[in-house]
């Protein structure tokens, strides 16, 4: 599946109002049209992220007369966080044999394959969905697919604009807030797993920001033996959520 674009001031206008899934959009430096105003004003309307590139960047995505504008649109359809939620109530009030809910957030993971290792271990345990930041975020495009096997095409995506919000609404509808963390004060086999949980894997360098450290419920480690300071988050991910599937 290759990864698709709309380039051109209108295209791109009329591809974001007509509803198409506009992952993000490359503006060219320094540009100046009678139609920006209106781009710009669609873009904060579906809050699409956007981004001032050289126009050589540009260039080397499309030969056509891009006029300054290209836009990527997302290889797969991304789900609402609140359907999501509003969804696993529905379940827990029809019925009690039901899966533990299980959902998991990744701080600013950017590695394409760590995300795709992630979603195909998520699709495996049954994680009802991945939560991810619309900035600054391993891009779902052909690679991650691949490396999911697939997975990300099945698994709901929810890309949030804001992580704290997020983790404020999984919040209200009773959900714990894991983190996974070296610098954690529990060890990951302490962890009650038998609530509802969304479990926080962070960047691959900085790990998880501060401020969703204080508002997370636990913060776990995973014990470190040897000399390596700390696990893939691909890996540790894995280990996270079969240990939340244990029984």
């Amino acid at each position: 599946m290759k990864q698709q674009i709309v380039y051109g001031l209108r295209p791109v206008i009329e591809a974001i109002a007509s509803g198409q899934q506009v992952e993000r959009v490359l503006l060219q430096n320094g540009l100046n049209s009678s139609l920006l105003n209106e781009l710009r004003s669609k873009m904060k309307e579906h809050d699409i992220p956007f981004q001032y590139v050289p126009v050589e960047k540009l260039n080397k995505m499309t030969t056509g007369n891009h006029q300054g504008v290209v836009a990527t649109i997302a290889a797969v359809k991304y789900s609402s966080l609140m359907d999501i939620l509003e969804e696993i109530q529905g379940l827990e009030t029809e019925t009690e044999n039901v899966m533990t809910p299980l959902l998991v957030m990744l701080d600013h993971v950017t590695d394409v394959r760590n995300m795709g290792a992630i979603a195909r271990t998520a699709e495996c345990t049954g994680v009802a969905a991945l939560v991810v930041p619309d900035r600054g975020s391993a891009a779902i495009n052909e690679d991650a697919i691949k490396t999911s096997s697939g997975a990300l095409l099945r698994l709901p995506v929810c890309r949030e604009q804001n992580l704290k919000t997020a983790i404020n609404m999984a919040k209200q509808y009773g959900f714990q807030v894991v983190a996974a963390t070296e610098k954690g004060a529990a060890d990951y086999r302490e962890v009650d797993f038998s609530m509802p949980t969304l479990l926080i894997m962070g960047n691959e360098e900085c790990g998880i920001s501060p401020e969703l450290l204080k508002i997370s419920d636990v913060q776990a480690r995973l014990p470190i033996v040897g000399e390596v300071a700390s696990l893939n988050v691909s890996v540790a991910a894995g280990v996270m959520m079969y240990k939340a599937r244990e029984r």
